[in-house]
Formats: structure tokens, sequence, C-alpha cells
């Protein structure tokens, strides 16, 4: 298995390889996009443990090659529905290191067999092969555990009289509403946390529309503000204002550039941003062209900002009037597939700290802890609601076609990276393999989005910071500081990038940075 792959009939580009292999396999079976994201998404809960359990949480974008149209897909958990537990959170605080007070209810269960129903063509028996050879192996003590719960629930779905659709609901039921619920339940209770089988049983699975803003052409899809998804469209608006390609790849004016509509994306992000279904986000302001306007000189070419500037676009101002002044991504891994259709997925499951589970395998992130307990803020705690994460797939189309699928790890830096190889891609040319394998960087201006802070300011990491690879050159960098970026370098990748493009000659190119243990498969 490589880092990148080349076919016509299918690809994938995930984590680890057993996870992409898992994807081609139902592929080359004859399975679409949707049922080749499930078992890659199953898979990854087993080679990826640690930067994604089944007990996490998955936004997914699907573009459905027959009507053209792309779909946001919300398997992200919601908060206790229990108003004492809520209560408890703005009594204690919501706890920050992995404590299962902080979990979510299961989303990414659900979030495959929602998929399957609704796009897919094959049974979860099926597409849960693959994560049951993987966890046959029982390297760890919780596989055989996790092992019998998939067990469990496509002995449910044999069960079922009807149809496929009727045999996967059966199998939906019997985790969230059935045996497999009463043990979760029964291990909440005993570990302390908050969840209880009432929330599995309410949970759903929202199918929402995207949030798109065209940039030189090209038409880029993201999931709403229960991710930070839209703030890589607010940079890119800003952008399309600057002759970009000009400035040229690494230029000190093209990294400033970009670090400063980033800045001013962030603050936008950590202002405005929450559950749209909890609270009135202005979306189509935040998007507009008159605010963009607004914001767009704000981004001085000469001098970096150290200061924290959201906007007003409701009052359709510049800026909201108050500057704070005042000064690690969590386990993530990505996964994207295309199928010979031209059905598209492009996904990004996680479960930040994964532990947990009792007898059934079933680790459970700790996502509560990116929302905060400040009163009246967008993304507060609320009974039933989702957090604002920053998981944020994202689908690129050209002429209403599907041109690339891109899914990033990495926490704060995910859209950040997401702009890198977009920038590569579309303005300067790149091919997918040069684009996730070229130095990056990215700002920690900004809130950090597992701090759940009341007071807001005390969640910024570094004001005024620039993180660069050390692969930048070195006059470069020296440019960025004489303009005022505090600047701090890394070896290593930032934020593990995974995508598949279609050239102009139909070709199916997939990759993902080696560096940052990506692989990809296509046929």
């Amino acid at each position: 298995m490589e880092w990148n792959a080349k076919g016509r009939e299918g690809a994938v580009s995930a984590g680890e390889p057993g996870s992409v292999e898992a994807g081609l396999s139902i592929l080359r079976q004859g399975g679409n996009a949707a049922d080749g994201a499930a078992a890659t998404i199953l898979a990854l809960s087993v080679t990826d443990f640690g930067r994604f359990a089944i007990g996490g949480e998955v936004p997914l974008l699907f573009y459905d090659a027959t009507t053209g149209n792309v779909e946001a897909v919300s398997g992200v958990g919601t908060a206790p529905n229990d108003p004492d537990a809520i209560a408890w959170y703005y009594e204690h605080g919501i706890p920050y290191h992995g404590d299962v007070k902080a979990a979510l209810s299961p989303g990414a269960v659900a979030l495959c067999l929602t998929l399957l129903q609704r796009r897919g063509s094959m049974t979860f028996e099926q597409v849960v092969a693959p994560a049951l050879r993987l966890l046959a192996s029982n390297k760890l003590g919780w596989h055989a555990d996790l092992a019998a719960t998939f067990g469990k629930m496509v002995e449910a779905e044999r069960g079922a009289s009807g149809s496929r659709e009727d045999g996967l609901q059966a199998a939906y039921d019997r985790f969230y509403r059935g045996d497999i619920a009463d043990d979760l339940d029964a291990w909440y209770r005993e570990a302390g946390g908050l969840l209880r089988k009432r929330d599995l049983e309410s949970f759903v699975v929202r199918v929402e529309q995207p949030v798109v803003a065209d940039y030189r052409g090209y038409t880029v899809v993201k999931c709403p503000t229960w991710t930070q998804g839209p703030a890589l469209l607010q940079a890119l608006r800003l952008l399309e204002g600057f002759d970009v390609a000009a400035m040229r790849h690494l230029s000190p004016d093209t990294v400033h550039l970009t670090t400063e509509a980033l800045k001013l994306a962030f603050a936008d992000r950590d202002t405005h941003y929450g559950d749209p279904a909890f609270s009135d986000i202005p979306m189509d302001a935040l998007l507009s062209d008159e605010y963009t306007a607004l914001r767009r000189p704000l981004i001085d070419m000469g001098s970096a900002s150290h200061d924290v500037r959201p906007g007003d676009p409701v009052g359709m101002k510049a800026l909201l009037g108050r500057s704070v002044i005042d000064p690690t991504p969590g386990g993530t891994t990505t996964c994207c597939v295309w199928d010979k259709w031209g059905n598209v997925v492009a996904a990004t499951p996680s479960a930040n700290m994964p532990s947990g589970g009792g007898r059934t395998g079933v680790a459970h992130g700790n996502r509560v802890r990116s929302m905060n307990t400040m009163p009246g803020h967008p993304n507060r705690v609320e009974a039933g609601k989702r957090p604002r994460v920053t998981l944020t797939p994202t689908l690129v189309l050209r002429d209403g076609r599907p041109f690339m699928a891109m899914s990033v790890a990495g926490g704060d830096m995910q859209d950040q990276t997401g702009l890198n190889v977009l920038l590569n891609v579309i303005d300067f040319g790149m091919t997918p393999e040069a684009a996730v394998t070229a130095p990056r960087f990215c700002t920690r201006h900004h809130e950090d989005s597992f701090k759940p802070h009341t007071y807001r300011p005390d969640a910024y990491v570094a004001l005024g910071n620039l993180h660069v690879n050390e692969a930048v050159p070195e006059d470069v960098v020296t440019a960025l500081r004489a303009r005022g970026h505090e600047i701090t370098t890394t070896r290593g990748p930032i934020s593990a990038p995974s995508i598949i493009l279609r050239d102009a000659s139909g070709t199916l190119r997939a990759a993902g940075d080696p560096m940052a243990r990506r692989h990809a498969g296509a046929f």
C-alpha cells in the first residue's frame, strides 16, 4: 500500500493501509462510494484507533452522481439531554482531559448505517466484514468486544424481514435502542458519565444542505457551522481579491497574505459559529460580497496582526467593536472515496482521546470539551446540541462535477492545511502528489477548539504565531519575521491531508502525505 495511486474504476485515500484496503475491497465487489466509505470508516476504528474510535464523530459530504447534489451528513454526536447534566457542566466546568463526562452520544455507527440506507447498495454485514477481519487478530483486549458488538448488529440485520433498508434499521435499533445500548448505559453509569440510553434512543443523523463558495471558477463545498468548515470558505473569499498565483508558491507575500486571511476567518469562527439548530448563524452575511469587501482591507501586507478581529456580519461592519489582546490538535483520521459512477465521499472520522466502552468495545471521545459555558455564545453547551467541531471534509466541484475530495486530520489546523492544499492545486497548478507533500504553514492565532473555558480569551493559543515546516526557505522565514510574525518551526508534518482528484483525462489520482502516515489506493 503506497501513499499515492492512480486508477479509473475507484479510489480511496485514508489512514492506515488496512482501512484503505477495506474501502477498495468493497468498490471491487461492485459497491458504490457510500458502501466503500462505510467500510473504510468501520475499518479506521481498528487501524487508526487513537485517532478515531467507533463511538466517535464523522462529518461527511456525499456527492450524488445521479442528481449532481451534495449532502452534508452529520455523524457528530450531541451533548446529554438531561438538564441536570447540562447544569453540572455550568457548575463544575466541562472536563478537559479525556473524561467520560465529556463524551457525546456516539455518532459514527449511526452515520455509517444512515449512509448505507440513503445512498448505499450493500448490507451492513458486507461492509463490516473487512473490519471484522482486522478485529480477528485480537491484538488488543477490546478487539474481541467490538467484534462481538458488530456481530450482534449483523445478527439483527440477518433476522429482519423485508428490504435491505429494513435490515440496516434492525442493526441500527440493536445498537441505539437494544441490548448494546443497555450495555453502554451500564458503562456510562459505572464510569461516572452523564450520557444515558435515552441519549442514544433520541440521537438522529441530520442530513443538511452544505455551505458553498466559489473560488476562481471552482465551487468549494463544506459542512455547516457545526464544523469549522465555513472558515475555509471565508478565507478563500478574502484571497480571491488578490493575485495569489503571481505572488508565487511559499513566497513571503503568499504566506503572509494567507495567514492574515486565516486570522480573520478564525476570529469569525470563534465568535459566530455553533450548531445552527440552536443558534441563528448569519452564514449568508459571513460569505456575502459586501462583508468580504469590508473585511479584506483589514489585511496589511506589510505587517502581521497580533489582534483578534471578529467582524459584525449582522450590522455589516468590518469589526465587531472588541478585540482580544491577551493571549494540540486531537486525534483524527481521514477518508475519501470515489467510485466508478462518479459518486464521491469526503469524511473526517475522529474521537478525541478515545477511551472506555465497557464490554461493548465502543470507545467514546470527549468532544463536549469543544463546547463552552460562556453565556450567550453560539457554541455554549446545551442539551442535545452538537459542538462546533474542527472536523471538516471538503469537496471541490468544477462545472457542477466533482473535481477533488479532501480530508485532513489535525484539529484547528485542518482547514489551514486544506487551504494550503487547495492553493497548491488551484493557484499553483500542482499535482496531487506535490500538493500534499509541499511544505506547509499554519497559525495558532485562534481559540483552541478543545479548551472549554467560560472566558473565551483564555482559550487563545498564540497570538501573532506563524508555524512553518523547516523546509520553508530561511530567507522567507526572515522576511516574515520582519513583518512581525512570531515564527515557530517543525520538522514533522503540519496536519495529515488525504485527497482524490479527477484529472482532465478522467483518471482518479489519490494521494496522502506519507510523512503523516496517509495511504491511498486505486484500481
